[in-house]
Formats: C-alpha cells, sequence, structure tokens
C-alpha cells in the first residue's frame, strides 16, 4: 500500500519533538502543524526507544538493518532462481538431463 504523502524531513520532525518535550500535547502540535496526534505519538515513542527510555520496540538502527537485511534477502533469492534456472537449461542443453518433452 503507498504512502499518501511523503515522509516528513528529519528536521521537521526534530522539531515538533522539541516543542513535545517542552510540555506541548500531540494534540496542540497536530492543530498547528499538519502531522495527526498519532503520528506525533509515534515519533515521540521512536525517539524515546532512539534514546534507551522505552523497550518495547526496535530503536531506529535496528529498523534501518533490518529493512537493509530484507532487501540483501530478496536479492540473493532472486539471484538463486536465476543461477537455478540457468543451471536447468545448461543442464537440458548438455543433455545430461531429459527434457521435459521426454517419450514414457
Amino acid at each position: 500500500m503507498p504512502r499518501s504523502r511523503p515522509p516528513y524531513p528529519a528536521e521537521f520532525r526534530q522539531q515538533v519533538l522539541e516543542l513535545a518535550q517542552a510540555g506541548r500535547t500531540p494534540e496542540e502540535l497536530a492543530q498547528e502543524f499538519e502531522p495527526t496526534a498519532q503520528t506525533i505519538r509515534n515519533w515521540i515513542a521512536q525517539s524515546q526507544r532512539d534514546q534507551g527510555q522505552r523497550q518495547d520496540g526496535l530503536s531506529s538502527p535496528e529498523r534501518e538493518e533490518i529493512a537493509r537485511l530484507r532487501r540483501e534477502n530478496k536479492q540473493l533469492r532472486l539471484e538463486r532462481e536465476i543461477l537455478s534456472k540457468a543451471a536447468a537449461w545448461f543442464a537440458r542443453e548438455t543433455g545430461s538431463i531429459p527434457g521435459n518433452s521426454s517419450t514414457w
């Protein structure tokens, strides 16, 4: 499912987090700025995880590593599939294995 809008710049998120730390509620910030109150609460929670204040989820570096590993895993699966098809094709061409149209 595509995102409905591009992600907010990191500087903007940081400014909103600083306002929240200064005592403003997510609801107040949502009225003044574009993100919803829930989005701001999510940013606050992620910031607390990154600072080690919460342990109920993954920190940003951990999330980035998982995303990188998933991309790498996807690429490796694709490469393995291509190599498997190439090996089967070469085996058929050299006569190492019978083709699919053999008569039994």
